[in-house]
């Protein structure tokens, strides 16, 4: 999981491409902001126009209404009189080429000091709330909230910073950005990149809500472990309560829970029971009928089926609930969570809805969230997910999946890991082989150009990006932490247990490593910094994908064969099945918030167990047999990630894509390396660049429907 940038508010920018030379058209936003521009507005451009086209001639007559046109959109009251824009704009329109240039040169050399220093504040006022480093203290909640880089956009326009890019740089539609793009230089590109950075009026204190918001959510989403072994299940034969999961098993909601299920197939023993408690579990979370006192505490027993709680029987942990959770704690232990999942959800919708008014272009968070961060328009994403999971090849690879565990479909085999190359290793087993490897954050830091070389890079980049990559231990399941500027380190956080790594988090570490490498390359080796990363937090998701693929490989546990390849991309088909359905119940639940803006947390509770039900009946029960299951809601991302999860699966198709044509190179690393060094280009455009398509299903139904075909090919009759 790639963190979320740490400032919000802060250079609100992306990153595009270009190939041949072509003029970029002149576009009219309409107005950027929440004031209102002065009365003297349009005859003050009129008069400035005529002064600049008499002094730098009607060849820059396009670039003067242009520029004239976007400064006058932004401009307040409170920014100057007439006198005040007139003299402003004589001063910095940059009349010739070379003017340009050095105005251009400016502006990226210093925003990239102060993104990256802002960058470094944000990261480590987070410090206590990202790592595990004890308990957190109120102070640590508020520096976590806090963001550094809250007032800079507000004070360029004050300090008239913002209105010299506006002046001389173009504003442009996502249409111009998708269709016009492909013709643009690089240097285009990164003109309407930096633009871009300036395209929103917002208050400093909207950014800093935001920020607030995200910490909150984080802070609550980190903290919500469930104690394993205090679960106590019923046996099939006796009903007798039953210990199913050993001891100091502490699993956070979602991320552990749903690898939990994955990871008990192979369990010989319980392991269909247990995954049955995962998914009670999971449904009473979703359901807020989870027992409060339950929630991070060993020292009590819950029975999720019966949902009692009892003052734990047996002891297996020294860990002891804050001061502050064990004062909020109902005097009646079997008192469910009041709502607090969609009351902190609702603080991200309303938190996300005081950017709207200063965003005439994209009027709602969804639509910021595909149409300017994504750079794919909502509809065409929404197209995509309908066509995977409405796909012939689904009831037959579910019957594939009855057929290989011998028994129907439950709801929790939505998580299906079974076409995963096995080893000959069980969870224990790899928990016990990761631990004596790297027992400490430093340990798998050290490891890394190993690992790296494994992948296919050269030793020489191996070293080059390990060494600039610091390793922490996690509070919650991990992230990567990028940079903002090109002499700085990213950040890899993973979990990891007083006796050191388990196989989960050297899952996790895997994913984040991919995220590292990829932020490092799109930092460092790009040819522009206001190109710096990739066009969507889907591009970033991918590439971590292709490396934790590879978690086993890089264990040398297994190397895989053409039949392991089959199974691998049927893995990769199902897996995308199963977050496309998450993610439409992510959509659905923003759109019911901004229809219904009064709402109470308990009605937003009922509306998205509804939305995760009809999406459910709708897709999944046709299939498993079963309706009105609320596993599609239970992703912490849904909580504090702001519409984070439609990444996910376009992180799937893009990584699908992408692994072809590293199939068709031969390596991952050199390949790794010139798809991540191109930079934040529009969506189409690098994946053109990468494998000569763009976004899109089509690669991996097909591949899956040649893997089925090799797989039942293979299957005795």
């Amino acid at each position: 999981m790639l963190a979320r940038g740490i400032l919000v508010g802060l250079f609100c920018g992306l990153g595009m491409l270009a190939a041949q030379e072509k003029p970029m058209t002149t576009v009219v936003a309409g107005p950027p902001s929440a004031g209102i521009a002065p009365a003297w507005i349009t005859a003050a451009q009129h008069k400035l126009e005529t002064e600049l086209v008499a002094k730098y001639g009607e060849g820059q007559g396009e670039r003067i209404r242009r520029g004239l046109t976007q400064v006058a959109e932004f401009w307040r009251s409170e920014d100057g009189e007439q006198a005040a824009l007139e003299s402003f704009v004589l001063a910095n329109f940059a009349g010739d080429q070379a003017a340009l240039d050095t105005v251009f040169s400016r502006f990226e050399k210093l925003l990239e000091r102060a993104e990256g220093h802002l960058y470094e504040i944000g990261r480590e006022f987070r410090t206590q709330a990202d790592l595990d480093l004890g308990p957190m203290l109120p102070l640590d909640e508020t520096f976590a909230g806090f963001d550094p880089g809250a007032h800079v956009i507000d004070d360029m326009f004050r300090n008239k910073l913002a209105f010299v890019v506006l002046l001389n740089f173009p504003l442009t539609t996502l249409e111009q950005r998708l269709n016009e793009g492909r013709h643009w230089t690089r240097r285009q590109w990164a003109e309407a990149r930096l633009a871009q950075r300036f395209s929103k009026r917002v208050p400093a204190e909207v950014n800093q809500a935001i920020a607030q918001a995200q910490a909150e959510g984080d802070h609550y989403i980190s903290e919500y472990n469930i104690w394993m072994y205090h679960v106590v299940g019923e046996s099939t034969a006796d009903k007798s309560q039953l210990r199913l999961f050993p001891k100091n098993m502490r699993l956070l909601s979602h991320w552990n829970l749903r690898d939990e299920i994955k990871a008990d197939y192979d369990v010989p023993q319980n392991g269909l029971a247990r995954q049955r408690t995962v998914q009670q579990v999971m449904e009473r979370i979703v359901m807020q009928t989870i027992p409060q006192a339950a929630i991070n505490n060993p020292q009590l027993d819950w029975n999720p089926w019966t949902n009692q709680v009892k003052p734990a029987a047996e002891k297996d942990s020294d860990f002891v609930p804050s001061a502050a959770k064990a004062a909020t704690l109902p005097k009646d232990l079997n008192v469910r969570e009041p709502d607090t999942r969609y009351a902190i959800l609702q603080k991200t919708y309303f938190a996300a809805c005081k950017m709207d008014p200063y965003s005439p272009t994209a009027p709602t968070h969804i639509a910021r969230r595909f149409d300017e961060n994504r750079e794919i328009p909502e509809e065409r994403v929404r197209k995509m997910l309908v066509d995977v999971i409405t796909s012939p090849l689904v009831p037959q690879i579910a019957a594939l999946i009855e057929k290989r565990l011998a028994r129907p479909l439950e709801p929790f085999d939505i998580w299906y890991s079974g076409f995963r190359p096995k080893s000959q290793y069980s969870e224990a087993q790899l928990d016990d082989i990761v631990r004596q490897r790297y027992p400490t954050a430093e340990a798998y830091r050290s490891d890394i150009p190993n690992l790296l070389v494994k992948l296919g890079f050269a030793p020489e980049r191996a070293r080059y990006v390990a060494e600039n990559i610091i390793v922490d231990p996690a509070r919650g399941s991990g992230h990567a932490l990028g940079t903002g500027m090109r002499d700085a380190k990213v950040h890899l956080r993973t979990r990891i247990e007083k006796s050191g790594m388990n196989y989960k988090g050297f899952n996790i570490a895997v994913h984040e490593m991919g995220h590292n490498v990829e932020q490092t390359f799109s930092m460092k080796d790009v040819d522009h910094w206001l190109l710096s990363g990739v066009p969507n937090t889907a591009f970033t998701e991918a590439l971590a994908f292709v490396f934790q693929a590879r978690d086993l490989e890089l264990l040398g546990l297994h190397s895989p064969s053409p039949a392991d390849e089959a199974m691998r991309t049927l893995n990769d088909f199902w897996g995308t099945y199963e977050i496309a359905g998450v993610a439409l119940v992510d959509m659905a639940a923003w759109h019911w918030m901004y229809d219904h803006p009064n709402a109470t947390p308990a009605e937003l509770r009922e509306a998205v167990i509804q939305i995760a039900k009809q999406t459910w009946n709708q897709y999944y029960a046709p299939v498993f047999k079963k309706r009105d299951v609320v596993l599609l809601g239970v992703y912490s991302h849904m909580i504090d990630y702001f519409l984070y999860l439609p990444d996910y699966p376009i992180g799937h198709l893009i990584a699908f894509q992408i692994e072809e044509q590293m199939k068709k190179a031969g390596k991952i690393g050199p390949e790794f390396e010139r798809m991540a060094s191109f930079g934040s280009v529009a969506p189409d455009l690098w994946m053109m660049h990468a494998t000569g398509k763009p976004v899109g299903p089509e690669s991996l139904l097909a591949a899956t429907e040649r893997a089925l075909k090799e797989v039942n090919s293979a299957v005795p009759k």
